[in-house]
Parts: C-alpha cells; structure tokens; sequence
C-alpha cells in the first residue's frame, strides 16, 4: 500500500467536516486500499488517538518524505516507522495495532 502518511496528511485538515475515520477512509480508498480495510484503519486510529495525535503522524509523515523524489511511494512500514520517531509511543503502539488488525501490513 503507497502514500499511507501523505494520505493521513491530507486527510486529517482541520477545516474538514467529516469524522476523522471518514477522511482517513476515503484518502487511504484513493491510494488503493479497498473499502473494508481503509474504513478499518480509519475507525481504529480515530479511536486510539487524539486529533492532536493524528496531527502530530500526519505532520511527522509529510516531513518524512518532504524531500523524497517520490513521495507518493510511502508504504505502511515507512508510516509504522514514522510513527515510531514520534515522541509518543501511543502513535505508533495505534499505527501498528491498526495495520496488524486491519491486515494492512507491508
């Protein structure tokens, strides 16, 4: 699965109106991840984790590849990694609970 954290980025504005699992849902649908999985990840990220901490992925992943010839190839494992440089350990506890559960893994 590419563009996993550009997509959380994306998805995660505060101007949106929809749930936080909605966006991240329907960002995760357009990079190629089926419906299921992408409502998946979305629900348990939303409940594992504040506004303010999928903020806080969403900026650390568009830092993570800011300077990337191909930013849109981040894979799950680089946003599992990005999450894990996050001084939180609850972001990447949430992250790789989400993939392992959402059978998103790289």
């Amino acid at each position: 699965m590419k563009a996993v954290a550009i997509t959380l980025l994306g998805t995660l504005a505060l101007g949106a109106c929809a749930a936080p699992a909605t966006r991240i849902s329907t960002g995760l649908q357009r990079y190629g991840l089926d419906a299921q999985r992408a409502d998946c990840v979305g629900t348990r990220l939303q409940g594992d984790l504040s506004l303010g901490q999928l903020q806080q992925l969403g900026r650390a992943a568009a830092a993570y590849k800011k300077d990337d010839p191909n930013p849109a190839a981040l894979t799950v494992g680089d946003l599992v990694r990005v999450a894990g440089e996050i001084k939180d350990p609850a972001i990447a506890l949430a992250v790789g609970k989400a993939a392992a559960g959402c059978n998103v893994l790289p």
